[in-house]
């Protein structure tokens, strides 16, 4: 039974994280696994710290509760929260647009923008807990 319940549990944290992934790749006007395949590490360090802020509110949504459903809940909590950060942070930078300066193969703002999404998990998961 308790292989059983991890192996669920495993399951379900694998699909939360992908489909994660996939929202946020939803999000850019461009396609993310297209601009990383042509070389774009702009794209490339902003995916990477999507990922890492994904599974930051993950872990913590897993390991603060003991059911799949309250899991999956506060880990949705957390999403909208991340995507918030980055509407706010495109809105708080108006001299130009987040999605076009990756797009352009800006490094500095793909390291910045990766980073905003891991202080923000860490601030979200901190209200998860």
């Amino acid at each position: 039974m308790i292989i059983g319940n991890l192996l669920i549990s495993l399951l379900v944290i694998v699909v939360l994280q992908f489909a994660g992934m996939f929202i946020f790749s939803m999000m850019t006007p461009y396609r993310d696994m297209e601009e990383i395949k042509n070389g774009n590490v702009a794209v490339g360090i902003t995916m990477g710290g999507k990922f890492i802020a994904t599974a930051i509110v993950l872990a913590i949504a897993a390991y603060t509760n003991s059911s799949i459903w309250h899991m999956s809940l506060w880990f949705a909590v957390g999403y909208v929260c991340l995507i918030a950060a980055y509407w706010v942070f495109d809105w708080l930078t108006p001299g130009f647009r987040l999605s076009e300066q990756l797009q352009k193969g800006n490094v500095a703002v793909g390291t910045l923008l990766a980073s905003v999404y891991v202080g923000m998990a860490l601030t979200v998961g901190s209200l998860i807990v």
